[in-house]
């Protein structure tokens, strides 16, 4: 008999039996789907946080920051270098003849969530030219804020993550009420906040300059000649960044994190999982001592015993997988995420993709496969004498 002959003999024997070992059965698969559950669930917020990042933003728009400074809530321009920097070569008009520039102020606000909690949300003031600028933004509902108003237009983002958002509320601001006249989508990190004129957030705050200067290009390829333009300049200390750069180092130090917690998790649950499959399979591996023996005794192969036991560990790891990925995309995928700080943060929805269920079950195979490894080698090694006398 074929060695492939060998191994589907001895694994469809091992299948047949696994009626009679449920219970322990159920241990691995219980185990490997919590695993891939939270696996998937946390890959799914790390890769939707930065597409959602990484969709900000294009190559022909710059973004000009206080020298030092990694975030626009961190940084701040003088109303002298704001002026030095939309008189920079490089920057392309408006169909009015206007500089295509925006000087924007970013703070935050604390909203209150449907469940009682408070977050911080994005507020974002724009020059006249703003929405020039950031074409993407579409008005989808009510009305623009009207400048020297105290008025806001929402992401559509906000207003699926916190409760009492919609046109005609208020949002508190510095003593002050300012109201909601519209409701906008941008298809990226933008949704995830509220826009305002940049002149009246300003006064607001009693502040002169802006947090940053967002511009068009005449091209990408201008974008070293603006850059050298400001960074040469004596009297401005300012760092220049391609837009999608800008927000794409955004997305690294939160990714960053976002790893280090997965890998941590997952792998203390991925632990667990792997000492339920080594009992699991050293069980199954004793209670077949006999049969397994047997087949020996009449010329099967210690190969074939291997690759089976193997198989069972394999497939028991890979429905595991795929009921956890199952759990994960049922309870998770869809959901409303905010992910932020005491300044800001950024609303985004959790996506359970195929390559994220392929992860998880790649890594149940590899569970599986370090789980039933021990056991099938046990299994191979054991002398037929003993085996058939049952110990």
């Amino acid at each position: 008999m074929t060695l492939f002959r060998q191994i589907g003999a001895v694994t469809a024997m091992n299948l047949r039996t696994i009626p009679q070992r449920m219970a322990s059965s159920c241990v691995v698969v219980v185990g490997i789907a919590g695993v891939v559950a939270v696996l998937v669930s946390v890959l799914g917020i790390t890769t939707s946080l930065e597409e959602t990042l990484l969709s900000t933003g294009r190559s022909d728009r710059a973004i000009v920051l206080r020298g030092g400074t990694n975030a626009e809530v961190s940084s701040g321009l003088s109303v002298d270098a704001t002026l030095t920097i939309i008189d920079a070569p490089g920057i392309a008009r408006t169909a009015d003849g206007e500089v295509a520039a925006t000087i924007d102020m970013v703070t935050g606000i604390d909203l209150a969530k449907a469940d009682g909690s408070v977050a911080a949300v994005s507020l974002r003031g724009m020059s006249a030219e703003g929405l020039s600028v950031r074409p993407e933004i579409e008005l989808v509902a009510g009305r623009l804020y009207q400048p020297g108003l105290r008025e806001l237009i929402v992401g559509a983002g906000v207003q699926e993550e916190f409760a009492t958002i919609a046109i005609g509320d208020t949002v508190p601001l510095r003593e002050s009420q300012w109201t909601i006249v519209g409701v906008f989508t941008s298809g990226d990190a933008l949704e995830s906040g509220f826009l305002t004129d940049v002149d009246t957030l300003l006064s607001t705050y009693q502040r002169t300059g802006g947090s940053s200067v967002t511009v068009v290009l005449e091209s990408e390829e201008a974008f070293d000649v603006f850059r050298d333009a400001l960074t040469s300049n004596p009297v401005l200390s300012v760092d220049v960044l391609r837009e999608d750069e800008y927000y794409q180092r955004q997305s690294e130090g939160v990714g960053d994190i976002l790893d280090v917690v997965t890998t941590f998790v997952a792998g203390i649950m991925a632990v667990g999982a792997l000492f339920a499959a080594l009992n699991t399979m050293y069980a199954a591996v004793s209670s077949r001592g006999v049969e397994i023996a047997t087949l020996r005794a009449i010329g099967f192969g210690p190969g074939g015993v291997v690759a089976s036991v193997l198989f069972e560990a394999l497939l028991l790891s890979v429905v595991g997988a795929l009921i956890g990925a199952a759990i994960a995309w049922a309870l998770f995928s869809g959901t409303t995420i905010n992910m932020g700080n005491l300044v800001s943060s950024i609303v985004f929805r959790l996506q359970v993709s195929v390559g994220l269920v392929a992860q998880g079950i790649l890594w149940a195979c590899a569970v599986g496969l370090l789980g039933g490894l021990l056991p099938a080698i046990r299994a191979a090694r054991l002398p037929v004498a003993t085996a058939i006398r049952g110990l």
